[in-house]
């Protein structure tokens, strides 16, 4: 058994036991007309510092292109979440399914584009060989959970958009730009989980 999934999933269950009721939300920005149920892959490396993996859309993306996001996209028709999660991973990725060690969904996170994401949190293990589907994935890279669940590492900008100012964390990592809607899902799940006990328990 892993002594990482044992503390992550611990530590899951405790966080999600009360509401938090200011989790980061686009959601007064979403437009009602477009809407999709979307989940996306939080997969943890199973090393002594884990990781999160992370992707780089393509610019030639419809949606959001050229941003770093999660392995995921759009639930499909008769699949939950979890199945999409897992499967959009493999398209993306060929990270296999049976590798996943599942601990389960996290705060569901409504778009100003119109998609309601649920994250999905397992453990993968360390080094997996990823391939990158060259539609969908630009890059793919892994960053310290230490790192992004440490909140004060993150700088908070703002912009006007759609008549209001929408706040919204980023953060550089090796180049890569850490923000918006990946930021959040970040953000809120550090929320959840007590990073010292984890990475030091």
């Amino acid at each position: 058994m892993s002594a990482l999934f044992d503390r992550l999933s611990d530590l899951f269950e405790r966080g999600h036991q009360e509401d938090i009721p200011d989790l980061i939300s686009d959601e007064r920005f979403a437009v009602a007309e477009r809407t999709a149920d979307a989940a996306v892959l939080i997969a943890v490396t199973d090393r002594p510092e884990p990781g999160l993996i992370l992707t780089q859309r393509p610019t030639t993306m419809r949606d959001h292109p050229g941003q770093v996001a999660f392995p995921g996209g759009k639930v499909d028709g008769g699949e939950t979440a979890v199945e999409a999660a897992l499967r959009e991973a493999e398209e993306e990725l060929a990270l296999d399914r049976k590798h996943v060690r599942l601990i389960g969904t996290t705060d569901r996170y409504q778009t100003g584009t119109g998609f309601d994401i649920t994250p999905v949190l397992g453990v993968v293990p360390a080094d997996l060989p990823l391939v990158p589907h060259p539609r969908e994935v630009e890059a793919w890279f892994e960053v310290p959970v230490e790192q992004v669940f440490n909140l004060s590492n993150w700088t908070e900008n703002e912009v006007f958009w759609r008549g209001e100012m929408r706040h919204y964390l980023e953060m550089d990592w090796q180049g890569f730009r850490i923000w918006g809607v990946t930021a959040a899902i970040i953000a809120n799940l550090s929320r959840r989980i007590a990073v010292e006990e984890l990475l030091h328990g």
